[in-house]
């Protein structure tokens, strides 16, 4: 079985210093706990947060892909970069763990094709089009006020490039409007990289039942993230009423500023500690949002993209990327087929690639 992860914060932590050839005692990600969980390939996501400019993004992103690049070289036959599903398959022949890259908001392209056409010559297979804010390119669903309504005109030049290029749309962050433009205006399958399902959990980063029919049936796949908050609607309410974040963001801030001083980075361990102490939801509602994307979607259209190393708390039982064999153990309890399984676990999200790759 072929296991692949389509979203993984891990450049940022790489950044922080983060070494993944050790197994780490904190971290979701590395060598190490990739291998134990089986992992055949993940996306590694270059983010940039909205609240920098366009050019200040894109030196952003190219300093994460310079660290991915540089981790994977300095792995010792560990990993491999790859930036197909061939690659993806050839490198797992080998005992090589495929990393391929995304890209999360779309803010580093600025207003420019050629820069958006650069990254994927650099290796970028996705792009999230946005993150917590609107941009050029389209809404967020995190912002209040929506600035285009949807897709802007150049987000939709964007879409029919990447298109053209064979590189993913990720509508995981935009508003639904954003959504329903993509959907009726890309000529190949898009994906949800990772998102969950708004009838189980009511965020507005989750898709409804009718976003994720209409995503089906243009032949895309949603991916279902791990974040606690997207899966349980409870634990929202329990980690709002604790105040841990409020009170975190400034621990948070200070370590990212500086990384190395110990005093920064022991005060945002603290943080998530008290947040990994919180009743949190099971691993199994994970795959409570499986069971309803297929309902509603089809085998066909469901995945993982656990949004490991960006989530401050993961659910109890999957504290980090080794135990996600445990997703498919339940899988198993609940009646699924080990063609089903297969399907979930990499290879819908492998055949989207190559339907991208391939409709033109």
């Amino acid at each position: 079985m072929f296991i692949l992860d389509s979203h993984c914060d891990t450049p940022s932590q790489i950044l922080r210093l983060r070494d993944l050839a050790i197994d780490n005692v904190r971290g979701h990600v590395d060598i190490p706990k990739m291998k134990r969980g089986g992992v055949g390939a993940s996306f590694f996501a270059l983010y940039t947060p909205s609240s920098l400019g366009p050019d200040a993004a894109c030196r952003k992103a190219l300093e994460l892909l310079s660290a991915v690049y540089d981790t994977v070289e300095s792995s010792d036959g560990s990993l491999a970069l790859a930036f197909s599903p061939e690659d993806a398959v050839s490198n797992s022949s080998k005992g090589l763990i495929s990393i391929f890259i995304g890209m999360e908001n779309g803010a580093p392209v600025g207003q420019s094709l050629s820069m958006l056409r650069m990254f994927y010559r650099m290796g970028v297979r996705y792009m999230t089009l946005c993150h917590s804010d609107n941009n050029a390119i389209c809404d967020s669903c995190a912002s209040a006020v929506k600035r285009w309504n949807g897709l802007s005109p150049f987000g939709r030049e964007v879409v029919a490039e990447m298109n053209r290029l064979g590189m993913l749309v990720d509508v995981s962050h935009i508003s639904d409007d954003s959504f329903y433009d993509v959907v009726a205006c890309s000529s190949a399958p898009v994906v949800a990289t990772h998102s969950c399902c708004r009838a189980l959990a009511d965020h507005p980063r989750n898709m409804t039942d009718d976003m994720i029919r209409a995503l089906a049936s243009g032949g895309g796949v949603i991916q279902i993230n791990f974040y606690p908050v997207f899966l349980d609607s409870g634990f929202a309410r329990v980690l709002d009423e604790s105040g841990i974040m409020e009170r975190g963001e400034a621990a948070e801030s200070a370590f990212i500023a500086n990384p190395s001083d110990p005093d920064a980075r022991a005060a945002w361990h603290a943080v998530q500690d008290e947040l990994m102490a919180l009743p949190r939801p099971s691993y199994k509602r994970i795959v409570d949002h499986i069971d309803h994307a297929v309902s509603v979607a089809g085998i066909d259209h469901v995945g993982i993209g656990s949004d490991f190393d960006g989530i401050e708390v993961t659910p109890e039982g999957m504290e980090d990327i080794s135990c996600i064999g445990r997703i498919f153990d339940e899988m198993r309890l609940r009646g699924y087929t080990e063609n089903d399984i297969e399907k979930v676990a990499g290879g819908n999200f492998l055949r989207v690639m190559r339907v991208a790759n391939n409709h033109l």
